[in-house]
């Protein structure tokens, strides 16, 4: 999933970051709150981790201006303030949850995943094609019951087509969600990474999962004889 930080501490910003990437997300990142509304209306996003204390604009109007685009993204703020009236505030503007500073890195990164799970209560943390199992939680595969080992890059990418099918996915849509860098339009890094997981996935003896959309992108499904 593509995140993205804001947070005006750089210190526990690069903190926030480094647990977000560790655990298989992509992200972006700012300390200003103007520039967190402007990436978020220029990027698809799956959750924001705002910062309520933000110079430009706070993170309860930034959740306002978001939620006022009709944007569904996850949405945590972060506070130093226990402050009970914060959290109101906050939740009324259409926070998802909140986070009081101090917090563990495992306790955004829980918050998070029960986020996830409220947004998609019929999936919970297993998504299905075929005979192909993805565990969101454990971020772990299986095909057919075999375990296959994948990257975290590679487990962010099949997650995309996993979530997407039966529909295809652009390779511009794969670039924003599964990687934290800006690519020239004429890459082939998704290409290259298709294959990685075409190996692990698609190997002899099974029917192909993986399938190429001429001029669209990639798609993740069970073509049937």
């Amino acid at each position: 999933m593509r995140i993205l930080v804001a947070e005006d501490d750089a210190r526990l910003r690069s903190h926030l970051v480094g647990a977000l990437q560790s655990a298989g997300h992509t992200t972006d990142q700012t300390g200003d709150g103007e520039e967190a509304l402007w990436l978020l209306g220029e990027h698809d996003y799956g959750a924001a981790i705002l910062d309520i204390m933000m110079p430009g604009k706070d993170g309860v109007s930034v959740t306002r201006a978001v939620r006022a685009r009709g944007s569904q993204l996850i949405i945590l703020l972060a506070t130093a303030r226990g402050d009970l009236r914060d959290k109101i505030s906050g939740l009324d503007a259409g926070a998802d949850d909140y986070l009081v500073k101090p917090f563990s890195t495992e306790e955004m990164l829980a918050r998070l995943r029960a986020c996830e799970r409220r947004r998609r209560p019929e999936l919970g943390n297993i998504v299905r094609v075929a005979d192909l199992e993805l565990d969101l939680k454990a971020r772990t595969a299986n095909r057919g019951g075999a375990e296959i080992l994948l990257t975290n890059r590679e487990f962010s990418l099949l997650e995309a087509l996993a979530e997407a099918s039966p529909r295809p996915v652009s390779k511009t849509t794969l670039i924003e969600r599964v990687w934290d860098q800006y690519f020239d339009s004429g890459t082939n890094v998704v290409n290259v990474y298709v294959n990685y997981l075409r190996r692990k996935i698609d190997t002899e003896g099974l029917s192909p999962l993986i399938h190429t959309v001429r001029g669209v992108g990639f798609v993740l499904r069970e073509e049937k004889p």
